[in-house]
């Protein structure tokens, strides 16, 4: 009987080609509520769930407002809505989906995303036939950094940490994915210098999709199949 393994993804900039999107429509509702924030600094917290990208960039404290937080956050999404109905996949996604689903990998998402945006990038992946299942920012208490999502994912998949990949495009998603114990590769996609990724834990790092996809037979998945 084949051995039972987990292919884990992070969606936005991984799967999905949006990081930017979500730098500009951040710095928008920033700017709306009067704060300052460099594109710069938000392109580095993006793939941090809301509540925590407020903290890393507006920093934590018992003088910020909790109303102005929903609102910031409210404004996001509606800010970032706009796109729903053309957020682009990265090139050969969906087949790289596909590819490890044929090798016998189950397909999980893992992913800060929920409801009609969650919806909105499953569409943009267009392999939903492959996907078992995902996990969103509804599913967890903590977002990556921590362990939580990828653990998750991890039950849903029914896998060891041993027995499972995590592919993602932040130093968060590399982050929880050595928290979580399973093998972290990136990929360049979503904007992050490779020498960050490496340095939060990756264990290979590729260009975007299609590159893994290329290399498939000397990636980290040959491996653990062999």
């Amino acid at each position: 009987m084949a051995t039972k393994r987990a292919a884990i993804f992070d969606v936005d900039g991984t799967l999905v080609d949006t990081n930017h999107l979500h730098v500009v429509t951040w710095w928008e509702a920033f700017r709306q509520a009067g704060h300052h924030v460099p594109m710069r600094e938000i392109h580095r917290a993006v793939g941090l769930s809301g509540g925590d990208l407020l903290d890393h960039l507006l920093g934590e404290g018992d003088d910020r407002d909790p109303d102005e937080d929903e609102q910031l956050v409210a404004a996001h999404h509606a800010l970032y809505a706009t796109y729903f109905e053309r957020l682009p996949a990265l090139e050969e996604a969906g087949d790289l989906l596909r590819a490890l689903a044929g090798r016998g990998w189950e397909i999980v998402l893992a992913t800060s995303a929920s409801g009609a945006e969650l919806s909105a990038l499953r569409g943009a992946i267009g392999a939903d036939e492959v996907i078992l299942g995902a996990t969103s920012a509804d599913d967890v208490d903590d977002g990556k950094p921590a362990p939580d999502p990828v653990r998750r994912a991890r039950e849903l998949a029914g896998v060891p940490s041993e027995r499972a990949v995590f592919v993602g495009d932040t130093v968060w998603d590399m982050k929880a994915a050595v928290r979580d114990g399973v093998v972290p590769v990136a990929v360049l996609s979503g904007g992050i210098p490779r020498a960050d990724l490496e340095a939060a834990g990756a264990r290979a790092v590729y260009r975007d999709p299609a590159g893994l996809l290329r290399h498939m037979d000397t990636s980290v998945f040959a491996d653990q199949e062999s």
